[in-house]
């Protein structure tokens, strides 16, 4: 489910979530970072999504899809976002143009006949693992920052903020 106009495709798949905290995280970020879809496997999540945490609706605007196994569009590359031996290192990943990130249980791991069917595997090299959400949120603001297109200033900002927020950098801390 996904789009082939000229908008850059970014859709992901996680993998039998279980935790509707994370997954309300998870759909803040896909639309803080303009994802075009939101795909899930297993049962876990169906379960507790009652218990959403969704506080921007995101999930009014992004489709998300019960799917029964990790599948792209055939225009998308698949990238796994996992701590395996032998993935590339996030900060050294170029993003492909449409991309089909695939993210792992928040207890567990993408099973290796998916990892076989990924152009590309990844990690975020910490110490230690990170939450699912925290996860999702680094590899998305990765992206962005390495983008060529993205976009920076003020009218960003006015657009992007919560409404009570009507704070100004001082005018010394801007020259």
């Amino acid at each position: 489910m996904s789009t082939s106009s000229g908008k850059k495709d970014i859709a992901l798949c996680i993998i039998n979530p279980k935790s509707p905290q994370n997954m309300g995280s998870i759909l803040r970020a896909a639309g803080c970072y303009d994802a075009s879809a939101i795909f899930y496997t297993g049962e876990r999540y169906a379960r507790a999504k009652a218990f959403n945490t969704d506080t921007k609706n995101v999930g009014l605007n992004i489709p998300m899809e019960h799917i029964d196994s990790p599948c792209p569009a055939p225009h998308m590359s698949m990238v796994a976002v996992e701590l395996v031996e032998g993935a590339t290192p996030l900060p050294h990943f170029t993003h492909p143009e449409h991309a089909y990130y695939v993210f792992g249980p928040e207890d567990g791991s993408i099973e290796q006949a998916i990892l076989d069917r990924c152009q590309h595997v990844v990690y975020i090299p910490t110490k230690g693992c990170m939450n699912l959400a925290a996860t999702v949120n680094v590899l998305l603001y990765d992206r962005l920052a390495k983008s060529a297109n993205t976009q920076y200033g003020d009218q960003i900002i006015m657009a992007s903020r919560d409404t009570n927020n009507r704070t100004k950098v001082p005018a010394s801390d801007n020259e």
